[in-house]
C-alpha cells in the first residue's frame, strides 16, 4: 500500500485546526482516497509541514481513532483501517452455526441452568429493598456491598455493581487506557478480553504462562514495553484453567512494585464456582489496583452482575461512564445477589454445584488422557485440548454436529501448537457419552490437511 507522505496528504487538509484535519480525513476515508491499509506520516511529520502544533494533529487523530478509521500498530506507525465503524468483536462472535445438525455445543462455557440456585425468594427480598424507583444513582446498595466484603481480596476504597464482568473490564479499560497504550495480557486469555482490548486501539503484549499463571520473566520482558495495564485473572483462568499460587504472586508482585506506571486489573470471571482461592495480586499493591469479580456464572447469567473494587478515583471514572448508559445497575437485582451470598442453602448449592463442574472437566479430561491427548486444566468450566491442526479439528467435530472454539481466538500472537478450547459445563455425565465425546474429541486432535 503507497504510503501518504506528509505533504502530499497536507497539499489535501485546507482547514488546518483539529476539527478541519478530523473532517477532511473523514471524507478522504469514506471516499476511498485513503484505502484500508494506507500508511499515514507521523504526527510530527505532518504537523511540521502544515506548521501547526503536533497536539493539533494528535487530536484529529485522536477523534478519527474514536471512530475507528484510523488504528495505530505500534512500531509499525498509523494506518488507516476504514470509514467510520462500530467496534466488533470478532474472536468472541460465533463463527457459524451448524443450525439442526448442532447435536453437541462444546463451544461456549456458560453455566449449566440446572445447576443455579433458585432465584425466586431472591427476587422477592430484592423487591423489598428500600430506595426502589428513585432515579438517584446506587453504585453499589449497602447490602450487597456488606455480602461482597468477606471475602474480597483486601480492602478497596471504593465499589461499584455493573452489568457483567466483561462490562466492567470494558468500563476499566475505557477509563484507565489511552489509543496505542500497550497493555500486558496472559497468553493465551479470554477472547472478549481481546476484543475489549482491540476497541480501546490498545496492543496487547502477550505474557506467557505456565501451570502457575504468568511466568515472572515474560512478564518482565513485558514490562520493559512500558505497558499502561496489567490486564490478568488471579483464579481458573479462561482458557487454560490455572490458579496463580502464593510463591508465584509473590514473585509477579515484585517485579510489578518496580514498575509504578503499571495499572493492575484483575478479572476474577467465575467466582465463587472456583475451585481454589488463587493468590491477589491487588490485594499486595491495593493503590493502583482494581478488581472485577462476575457472579454471572455462579449465581444466574440474567442477574448480570459484577462487582468492581479498588482505588476511589479509578472507580468513579467508571460511575461517570455508565451515566451516558444506564447509570446504575437495577436495585433489585442488587438486592438479589445480597440475598443469594448472604442464603446458607444457596451458598451450599454454589459449592455443589463448583464440585459438579470440576467432576465434568475431570472425567472428560481423563478420557482424553487415556487417549493420549494431555490437558492440564486444574479449574473452570473448559479444557484447553493440543490439536494437530485447528481449521481440520474444527471441521471434523463440525461434521459430526459439534462445536468447539477455535485456539487462535485466545491469542495476541502466533503459536506453533494449535490449540481448541472445549467446554465442559454442560456435558452430561453419562460414561458413555463421556467415552464417545472423547472418541471424537481424540480423532479430531489428530487430523491434519485432511478435509472430512
Amino acid at each position: 500500500m503507497r504510503e501518504q507522505t506528509a505533504a502530499g496528504l497536507a497539499a489535501r487538509l485546507t482547514d488546518t485546526t483539529a476539527t478541519g484535519i478530523a473532517a477532511t480525513m473523514t471524507e478522504l476515508i469514506r471516499s476511498g482516497e485513503l484505502a484500508p491499509d494506507a500508511p499515514l506520516p507521523t504526527v510530527r511529520a505532518l504537523a511540521s509541514v502544515l506548521g501547526v502544533s503536533p497536539a493539533t494533529v494528535a487530536q484529529a487523530w485522536s477523534h478519527l481513532r474514536k471512530h475507528r478509521m484510523i488504528i495505530t500498530r505500534g512500531r509499525r506507525g498509523t494506518v488507516v483501517s476504514g470509514p467510520p465503524s462500530v467496534p466488533h468483536p470478532r474472536r468472541f462472535e460465533r463463527v457459524g452455526s451448524l443450525g439442526d445438525r448442532l447435536t453437541l455445543d462444546l463451544a461456549v462455557a456458560a453455566p449449566d441452568p440446572a445447576l443455579l440456585p433458585p432465584l425466586e425468594e431472591a427476587l422477592q427480598a430484592g423487591a423489598a429493598v428500600p430506595g426502589l424507583n428513585d432515579y438517584t444513582r446506587t453504585a453499589i446498595a449497602p447490602a450487597l456491598q456488606e455480602a461482597v466484603r468477606a471475602d474480597w481480596p483486601g480492602e478497596p476504597e471504593a465499589w461499584t455493581a455493573v452489568g457483567g464482568g466483561y462490562e466492567g473490564v470494558e468500563l476499566l479499560c475505557r477509563a484507565l487506557l489511552l489509543p496505542g497504550d500497550r497493555v500486558a495480557v496472559e497468553e493465551p486469555t479470554a477472547a472478549r478480553l481481546l476484543d475489549i482490548l482491540d476497541a480501546c486501539d490498545a496492543e496487547a503484549v502477550p505474557v506467557h504462562c505456565d501451570d502457575d499463571g504468568p511466568l515472572p520473566e515474560s512478564l518482565a520482558t513485558a514490562l520493559d514495553t512500558s505497558p499502561a495495564l496489567f490486564l490478568y485473572q488471579p483464579r481458573a483462568q479462561t482458557p487454560c484453567g490455572w490458579t496463580i499460587g502464593h510463591d508465584r504472586a509473590d514473585r509477579l508482585t515484585a517485579l510489578l512494585a518496580a514498575a509504578p506506571h503499571v495499572f493492575l486489573l484483575e478479572d476474577d470471571g467465575i467466582g465463587p464456582l472456583a475451585q481454589h482461592p488463587g493468590a491477589s495480586l491487588a490485594a499486595r499493591l491495593p493503590d493502583r489496583s482494581v478488581v472485577v469479580r462476575s457472579y454471572s456464572k455462579s449465581y444466574g447469567p440474567d442477574l448480570r452482575i459484577a462487582v468492581i473494587g479498588g482505588p476511589r478515583e479509578v472507580v468513579e471514572k467508571t460511575r461517570v461512564l455508565r451515566t451516558y448508559g444506564t447509570g446504575w445497575t437495577s436495585r433489585i437485582l442488587q438486592g438479589a445477589l445480597a440475598h443469594l451470598l448472604r442464603d446458607r442453602r444457596t451458598t451450599a448449592l454454589v459449592e455443589a454445584a463448583a464440585r459438579r463442574y470440576a467432576h465434568r472437566r475431570e472425567a472428560l479430561a481423563g478420557r482424553l488422557a487415556e487417549r493420549e491427548v494431555p490437558t492440564r486444566n486444574q479449574d473452570g468450566l473448559a479444557l484447553w485440548v493440543p490439536v494437530a491442526d485447528e481449521t481440520s479439528a474444527l471441521v471434523t467435530l463440525a461434521a459430526r454436529g459439534i462445536t468447539v472454539s477455535p485456539g487462535s481466538r485466545f491469542r495476541a500472537s502466533p503459536s506453533s501448537q494449535a490449540y481448541v478450547r472445549v467446554a465442559t459445563s454442560k456435558l452430561g455425565e453419562d460414561p458413555a457419552a463421556l467415552d464417545q465425546t472423547a472418541d471424537l474429541l481424540a480423532h479430531a486432535a489428530t487430523t491434519a490437511d485432511r478435509m472430512y
